[in-house]
């Protein structure tokens, strides 16, 4: 499909959190559960920015729980089993309770149709989000960039989920919601970058450096793309 400003893009790849979904209402759902362990969460943010550092692929959760372990002044598997506990499964029931953005399905069923590949591409287990409002069955790919070894921006994922679905990543278009993760790292791996806006950029249609593409709602994107 030739896309006007893109050229042609065979796949489109999507981010999760925050671009599927407002990360508000996970905030908002969750909070007792942040507030019941600040100290730990305070620790596991600090860990995080490490781990989105590291630009080639490692065990991710033994290096994570490494990390982790010397803020708790506890072994890595207490580390890990915390990890587990708090914020893989801890904060997997919150996610039943949140809704979509309008038309997201919409969305993936149009491009589909339409006959491009879709993937999902997550910093964390997609299979935290369930059956993630019902768009499995559109997707072709579904990664968790964890489990490739390094988080975004690194170009490593990026390019790993191009390889999966079979599309060089001059062809793919990545859709997130972060400048610093989304946009950075999927030009890094020489994909196309469509950026959501929210809040104030959207507010005031104010767009983002580096992105192909700048949009304020899914029936926004399917028009520029399927126009």
């Amino acid at each position: 499909m030739n896309v006007k400003g893109l050229g042609e893009i065979k796949a489109v790849a999507f981010d999760i959190d925050g671009t599927l979904y407002p990360e508000r209402r996970l905030h908002l759902s969750a909070a007792p559960h942040y507030l019941r362990h600040i100290v730990f969460f305070v620790y596991y943010g600090l860990v995080r920015s490490k781990m989105h550092r590291l630009d080639c692929a490692v065990d991710f959760r033994s290096v994570q729980a490494q990390q982790m372990a010397r803020f708790l002044h506890s072994s890595a598997q207490e580390a890990e089993e915390k990890l587990n506990a708090i914020v893989y499964d801890g904060l997997k029931k919150n996610f039943e309770k949140i809704q979509c953005y309008k038309d997201v399905p919409e969305t993936f069923a149009a491009l589909k149709h339409a006959g491009l590949k879709i993937a999902l591409l997550s910093d964390f287990p997609p299979e935290q989000k369930g059956e993630i409002w019902g768009l499995k069955p559109y997707c072709d790919v579904i990664l968790g960039s964890e489990f490739l070894g390094a988080l975004k921006p690194a170009a490593y994922p990026f390019l790993e989920t191009a390889k999966r679905l079979g599309v060089a990543p001059e062809h793919v278009l990545y859709v997130g919601n972060s400048i610093k993760y989304d946009v950075a790292g999927s030009l890094r791996a020489g994909m196309k970058s469509a950026c959501l806006l929210t809040g104030v950029r959207a507010l005031f249609r104010l767009p983002v450096k580096g992105a192909d593409i700048c949009f304020t709602s899914y029936r926004q994107l399917q028009n520029i793309l399927l126009e």
